[in-house]
């Protein structure tokens, strides 16, 4: 079930609302709570039931593990690592047998019989949020206080599919909050609505409207090189941007969706994007981007391998190393691991030049930053080719092409005439990414950049008349565009 269907926008979601409020209102808060965890269960097993199956036993395998290591005292550490060991054998089988299977018979001709499994819903985010659940059970936190509430806190459903990674300690205690307090006593609900229907409709927009409008222009240049088909230089960088520019709003739109959602039920889940694309540098980059995966990622592999505490040439080794696999993460492919190779470079090198330049002192000009945001944004555009590559050929004809130098003598017009119009709708589109101040800006969840900071103050957000009346609008016009209904981009990975 996808948030943009007309299943999940006219049925599920005002169904497990308003029965939601009604238990939480008229019987208790453990009953409301409890209707949640069912709703979740069937919103994850409507995609296909067999896999709830594979859901509830590592949820019920990662309580238990979280239990006895809470119990262990000092000897925890086996078996912390035979729970982590479980995660991601689980993950491994159903995403990277296959990958494994064909590298090996690469490398030495040995065929393992291991075909490429089908890959369940999510098993990607919540194998991530499950490792971090033990592990800071390992470091001293406490466990969560039921199986039920640890069920709830990884089948939540607007987080579930696509994200934000949501770290324990930051929902658990929301859950136990609900789970105690009464209805009446909790004034903030007519604020949190107000939001809550803000950033659904923001990311609704985002999706259907946005995302989904320019998918054609990068799909046929990607599909095109696919095939062998050389590209004109212009059609080439058009799908790159296309896809620069789809990727984002299509997964800040779920994520917009998804914090949104959440409101509705009184939590608040941790914000996963601001605004990536007016980073300065790739460092910069990474703390705006997919920022819960940034985060996970840092602090549960970057860090235990040492992060930057055994010098330069240790912490540049330590970034190549969980970049690239944050890249495998995304998808079991050689276009995946380059992709996070390439980043890692990219760390590594805006580490150096930052090391530099901060022994050199000065401050920032404007001019320098504006440099730095296009100059950022162009390194993520040629990363983002690999990511949406099929296979490196693929890539490699999109490069070729976007160098002016075509595999062929005579470059195919995917685009069929289609390069002004589609300049003209990506041009604004850029220019909003890179200067414009985002939905939590707005709402006062963060600061805005230095560019946005006038335009966010005069658009701050209330619970008003006027709001409600944009809200509806923007609502409006993303229902008006459910013409057909598409999956998120990041459900893939």
């Amino acid at each position: 079930m996808l948030f943009n269907s007309p299943e999940f926008l006219f049925l599920f979601f005002p169904v497990t609302f308003l029965l939601f409020h009604i238990a939480r209102r008229y019987l208790a808060s453990r009953v409301a709570l409890a209707w949640l965890t069912a709703a979740s269960l069937f919103f994850y097993g409507w995609w296909d039931p067999r896999y709830l199956a594979l859901l509830l036993g590592s949820v019920a395998v990662n309580y238990a593990t979280g239990r006895a290591l809470a119990a262990a005292g000092p000897g925890r550490r086996p078996l912390l690592f035979a729970g982590i060991a479980f995660n991601l054998g689980l993950l491994g089988w159903f995403k990277y047998a296959g990958f494994f299977d064909r590298l090996v018979e690469a490398v030495s001709g040995l065929d393992l019989g291991w075909a490429q499994q089908a890959l369940p819903l999510a098993i990607s985010f919540f194998t991530f949020q499950q490792i971090a659940y033990l592990v800071d059970i390992s470091r001293g936190q406490p466990p969560a206080e039921s199986f039920w509430r640890f069920l709830l806190f990884i089948t939540f459903f607007p987080h579930l599919i696509a994200g934000p990674i949501v770290h324990p300690s930051i929902v658990l205690p929301q859950f136990a909050r609900l789970a105690t307090s009464e209805h009446a006593a909790d004034g903030q609900w007519q604020q949190r609505f107000a939001i809550g229907a803000f950033l659904f409709s923001i990311g609704l927009f985002k999706k259907v409207v946005v995302a989904d409008g320019i998918a054609a222009w990068a799909d046929a240049v990607f599909n095109a090189a696919a095939l062998g088909q050389a590209l004109h230089v212009g059609a080439a960088w058009i799908g790159a941007l296309a896809y620069t520019l789809q990727l984002y709003f299509d997964f800040s739109g779920y994520s917009d969706m998804a914090l949104g959602l959440a409101l509705f039920f009184g939590i608040r889940l941790p914000i996963n994007f601001d605004s990536p694309y007016q980073a300065t540098s790739p460092v910069d980059f990474w703390r705006r981007w997919h920022m819960t995966l940034s985060r996970f990622l840092r602090d549960y592999l970057y860090i235990p391998l040492g992060g930057n505490r055994k010098g330069p040439a240790r912490r540049h080794v330590n970034l190549l190393l969980t970049m690239t696999l944050g890249g495998l993460w995304h998808g079991a492919g050689w276009t995946f691991v380059l992709w996070g190779f390439y980043h890692g470079l990219l760390l590594a090198a805006a580490h150096a030049w930052g090391g530099r330049r901060r022994s050199a002192g000065g401050a920032q000009s404007a001019l320098r930053r504006t440099a730095a945001i296009l100059g950022t944004f162009i390194l993520v555009l040629l990363g983002w080719v690999l990511f949406r590559s099929a296979d490196i050929g693929t890539a490699g004809r999109i490069y070729a092409a976007m160098a002016g130098l075509p595999a062929a003598e005579v470059a195919t017009d995917v685009l069929s005439g289609q390069l002004g119009k589609a300049f003209q709708v990506l041009l604004p589109l850029t220019v909003a990414t890179l200067c414009l101040p985002n939905a939590y800006c707005i709402v006062g969840w963060l600061r805005p950049a230095v560019a946005g900071t006038l335009i966010a103050r005069r658009l701050a957000f209330a619970a008003t008349a006027r709001w409600a009346t944009a809200t509806a609008l923007i609502l409006t016009v993303a229902l008006m565009h459910l013409t057909r209904v598409s999956k998120f981009l990041y459900f893939d990975f």
